[in-house]
């Protein structure tokens, strides 16, 4: 009998766990599209017979999510990035030719739009600041060219960073055991609700289910910066340094509370911390 409730027990959490995976994807997967992309033709390297080397088109997909009723969809940068074509196929198969809103490879996003005579199926966001691990994350996208898959996991760690193509690190990244491959690359990662708590953005191909999704919240930032002035403008000062300690009788005399400093290696010509009279092998402990 205890035996019987047990399994009556795990057959329970097992449907309330299928229950609320199968009815966020019901929510959110009308809006998940499956992009290709055309880049511009490139040179063939030459064969051996001699024949002259021809000019291909280099294609590649990616995954994207509309987060408008007219058109706007969320992908990752690398996805786009310097293509010459791109096509949006949408959960029922209709395609559409998308133009590129704004794109910023600092943080791996990017707004594309599409054209609809009528409203289009789009996710609800979620909060990526009230995450906590261990919670649900679902990941929705098109690996491989395998459109409409769906992976779970949870929720590994949060905050981690990760350095985007442009070389930039990002912040808000969010780990997760969801499988991530390419071609997941723009899709949503959501929580058991159907909301949209990160995208997904990288993963390590020598390891085992440690993927990667940009923070929900950094892309509503993102997002806003490209409405507003069609590329994301960041604060600067312009300096190259490296962290340095402070010798404990100077952090004394001078009353500091860090024993820590920027040490300035660089100065980019013309920039904020140039004009404020900052100079190489300064030490910096503040900012006013």
């Amino acid at each position: 009998q205890d035996l019987a409730e047990s399994a009556s027990g795990d057959d329970g959490l097992l449907d309330a766990y299928s229950g609320a995976v199968i009815g966020a994807l019901e929510r959110v997967s009308p809006a998940v599209a499956f992009i290709e992309v055309v880049h511009p033709a490139r040179a063939a390297p030459a064969r051996k017979s001699g024949a002259a080397p021809g000019a291909r088109p280099v294609r590649g997909s990616g995954s994207g999510f509309l987060f408008t009723p007219d058109g706007y969809l969320l992908t990752n940068s690398h996805v786009v990035h310097g293509s010459s074509e791109v096509t949006v196929r949408l959960n029922d198969d209709t395609r559409f030719s998308a133009d590129l809103v704004g794109n910023d490879p600092d943080s791996d996003l990017a707004v594309l739009r599409i054209g609809s005579p009528g409203a289009l199926p789009y996710v609800e966001f979620g909060d990526s600041a009230g995450l906590r691990v261990g919670q649900v994350a679902i990941a929705i996208g098109n690996p491989l060219g395998y459109s409409k898959t769906v992976t779970t996991g949870v929720i590994s760690a949060l905050g981690r960073t990760l350095r985007a193509t442009s070389g930039r690190l990002m912040h808000d990244v969010i780990q997760t055991d969801a499988a991530l491959n390419p071609g997941n690359s723009g899709g949503p990662l959501v929580d058991s609700k159907g909301r949209v708590i990160g995208v997904n953005t990288a993963m390590i191909p020598q390891a085992q289910a440690i993927c990667f999704a940009t923070g929900i919240d950094t892309a509503k930032w993102v997002i806003g910066q490209l409405f507003a002035h069609g590329r994301v403008r960041r604060a600067y000062i312009g300096v190259s340094g490296a962290t340095v300690p402070i010798a404990t009788r100077v952090v004394r005399h001078f009353g500091g509370r860090s024993a820590t400093a920027v040490h300035v290696l660089d100065l980019v010509p013309g920039s904020p911390a140039a004009a404020a009279g900052v100079e190489t092998g300064d030490r910096m402990i503040a900012l006013d």
